[in-house]
């Protein structure tokens, strides 16, 4: 293979191809019509000496070779992208720059909205897109597609750096004028009661949900699916639904709605939160002062004692 006859931009088509295994979906990704596409794979074609994409059926397919290249191209073009939007120093205030962030609706509201509102203020040049949590959440990060993720520590990539945020318990959430209110809520209450759950707007369930499905073969009755924790305590109120929220996020919904926290009638370990960032940006000036406002943050927050 000679390097001299591949430019950078062959290579980023390369990624996106290669990615999406379709010629039409490639060029709308680059901004390219689908006959350019076309001829800047026949290019690639022409330099690897293998057709990359072959027909099979009504969809494209990689060749053994393209296989062989997918990662090593994205590692190639994370590199790249690394080194150079990297600055030898960051100031704040004058600093233009956009961050993705994954992170749950809780996490966002339980931590990085007052990261952000202190960021505004120190860092007004700052913008941000904060993407849902879902299956596919640390393959986005491995793949350069966002800056930071948090997630539940068992589900962390051991290929990048983490640091832990905070830690959390369960609480169960009732609407007040529930009738279990008047004594509490046992395990028999807590099965024969119809319940609320979150699960990924994508599929997959939380860690709780997976948690409980583990270690119970009494199933619950789920009446209500959400995609959003913040929806939960809509769905309880007027009703004798329960719902099975993280500690920090059901003292929110009590402070400003009409429902009633219990301790969970079973034991269950605690929650832990870890923020991770690729490890090609761990000595990114603008990721690293991020990094630093997201847990001198989470350090902030209150301690939630045993469930």
């Amino acid at each position: 293979m000679r390097y001299q006859r591949i430019d950078l931009n062959l290579l980023i088509a390369l990624d996106v191809l290669l990615a999406e295994q379709n010629v039409t979906r490639a060029a709308e990704r680059l901004f390219m019509t689908q006959s350019a596409m076309s001829g800047v794979l026949g290019r690639l074609r022409d330099y690897f000496e293998d057709p990359l994409l072959t027909q099979v059926g009504r969809a494209m397919r990689l060749t053994p070779l393209a296989e062989s290249l997918v990662e090593p191209v994205r590692d190639i073009i994370l590199r790249i992208d690394s080194t150079i939007s990297a600055r030898p120093d960051f100031e704040p205030s004058q600093a233009q720059r956009h961050f993705v962030i994954i992170a749950s609706d809780y996490v966002s509201r339980v931590l990085l909205a007052d990261v952000l509102r202190r960021v505004s203020r120190v860092a007004p040049g700052l913008t941000f897109e904060l993407r849902p949590s879902s299956p596919q959440m640390a393959q986005e990060l491995e793949q350069g597609q966002a800056d930071f993720l948090v997630t539940p520590a068992h589900l962390a990539s051991a290929d990048h750096p983490q640091a832990v945020l905070f830690d959390d318990t369960y609480k169960i959430v009732a609407c007040a004028q529930n009738p279990l209110c008047e004594r509490g809520i046992r395990f028999e209450d807590y099965i024969a009661s119809g319940h609320v759950v979150y699960h990924y707007e994508k599929g997959g369930n939380p860690w709780f949900e997976q948690w409980y499905a583990n270690q119970h073969d009494r199933a619950r009755r789920i009446e209500v699916v959400t995609h959003d924790f913040n929806l939960i305590s809509r769905f309880i109120i007027g009703t004798n639904r329960l719902a099975t929220v993280q500690t920090r996020l059901a003292s929110q919904f009590e402070q400003s709605m009409p429902v009633r926290l219990f301790p969970l009638p079973m034991e269950a370990p605690r929650l832990v939160e870890v923020l991770q960032w690729h490890r090609y940006r761990d000595d990114d000036p603008g990721c690293a002062w991020l990094r630093l406002q997201i847990l001198e943050a989470a350090q902030a927050l209150p301690v939630i004692p045993g469930g």
